[in-house]
């Protein structure tokens, strides 16, 4: 690309491929890193797939339909997601699986779906917990002429959506089945919401009362499909998941789905903590996922010793589950591009546009220097940018990858 080019690529504020993150984009930027982005896509599925399950990445965490194709590529059955909005916008990129994590709740979202149903090769599943929610698709499908695909959503008390009983499960199952117009195909469970001393145990009983209830279903003729979906499983306990559905055979009798979605970026907070989990309940698994998503930013100000303000905020980075974690330094505009650690250094506030920094002894920053920063709990970084930047090793951009919030 020229450099009348890259100059262009500035001053729109977009990077374009061939450009160099350190000389030629303008940052903030979201960078994602190909090496580890791959290494990442492979791991989990071939995790999912070994434990005899399929795959159905949670499209949420980073809406951006380079990633589902990637994943579908791989091997996923399916991509979740969690809305009719999002839905619609991975259908118009291509996907035509789709498990709604969520209920169809109101006329116009309803309306959204009724229209992509028209597609016989669209095959799509959202959620039920309650009889009025029933009642209302049934009579909505039925008026379009669409027979829509509904799962059951088994819940915990105290945590989200979901029935709490079993005997609510069992209930809703009939009014589903009174409903002409909708066809009963599976069930579903979150168990990230379950906490404490012993969350293992809780969630190890909570996959066991879902396959339970899988099997009572089946047995007593409620779904109309022969093999239907068992589906849980976030971004920390999929491990768990995974072998509860193993270990009670229902990879056997039903079609089991994981869903994470978080492994496909990774972080540096609160996955990574969750994945030093998994690599301590499973010996057999020498490596695990490898933080692929970062966002850089310029040093815009050092107003007083040790201290750096940093041109990267909240309408930046994600700021829920800790804040950013300064990795790398680069000198800008210098090439080959050499990182200097700098993860001694602090982030102590962020505001909509700036972050405060103490820069550790030793650190010497200058004003226009680039920050390479890891995140913490990646959904909430991806939905702040248009655009994300995918980059090789020598940090050139090779593809730019556009996000559908």
């Amino acid at each position: 690309m020229s450099t009348a080019n890259n100059t262009a690529a500035v001053e729109k504020g977009f990077a374009q491929t061939g450009a160099n993150l350190v000389r030629d984009v303008s940052l903030p930027a979201l960078v994602l890193h190909r090496e580890a982005l791959e290494h990442n896509i492979r791991w989990m599925q071939d995790f999912v797939s070994n434990s005899g399950a399929e795959l159905a990445p949670h499209g949420k965490t980073s809406m951006t339909p380079a990633l589902f194709r990637r994943q579908l590529d791989a091997g996923a059955w399916g991509i979740t997601l969690a809305s009719a909005t999002q839905t619609r916008a991975a259908y118009a990129h291509g996907v035509r699986r789709v498990l709604m994590a969520n209920q169809l709740v109101g006329t116009p979202n309803m309306a959204l779906i009724a229209d992509l149903l028209a597609d016989p090769t669209f095959d799509f599943h959202c959620m039920v917990d309650h009889p009025d929610n029933v009642a209302d698709l049934g009579a909505y499908f039925a008026s379009r002429g669409v027979r829509l695909n509904v799962m059951i959503e088994y819940g915990v008390v105290g945590g989200r959506c979901g029935c709490r009983t079993e005997d609510e499960v069992i209930a809703l199952a009939k009014a589903i089945n009174a409903q002409p117009a909708l066809a009963l195909t599976g069930i579903e469970g979150y168990e990230g919401v379950i906490h404490g001393d012993h969350a293992v145990t809780g969630i190890r009983a909570f996959a066991q009362s879902l396959v339970r209830l899988a099997v009572q279903l089946q047995d007593s003729g409620a779904f109309a499909i022969a093999k239907p979906i068992i589906t849980a499983s976030g971004s920390a306990w999929y491990d768990l998941i995974a072998e509860e559905f193993e270990a009670q055979n229902a990879s056997g009798r039903f079609l089991s789905v994981l869903r994470p979605g978080s492994y496909v970026a990774h972080d540096h907070g609160i996955y990574k903590e969750a994945q030093c989990c998994v690599l301590d309940r499973r010996s057999d698994l020498n490596e695990g996922l490898r933080p692929a998503l970062e966002v850089w930013a310029h040093v815009q100000s050092m107003p007083e010793p040790g201290f750096a303000v940093i041109a990267l905020g909240k309408r930046d980075v994600a700021y829920d589950a800790g804040l950013p974690v300064p990795l790398l330094r680069y000198k800008a505009g210098v090439l080959p591009a050499k990182g200097d650690d700098v993860s001694a250094c602090k982030v102590t506030a962020v505001m909509d546009q700036h972050a405060f920094m103490t820069v550790a002894p030793g650190v010497e920053l200058r004003v226009g220097d680039i920050i390479s920063f890891g995140t913490s709990h990646p959904c909430l970084t991806f939905d702040k940018w248009r655009t994300g930047c995918l980059v090789d090793d020598q940090m050139n951009v090779i593809e730019t990858m556009e996000t559908c919030f």
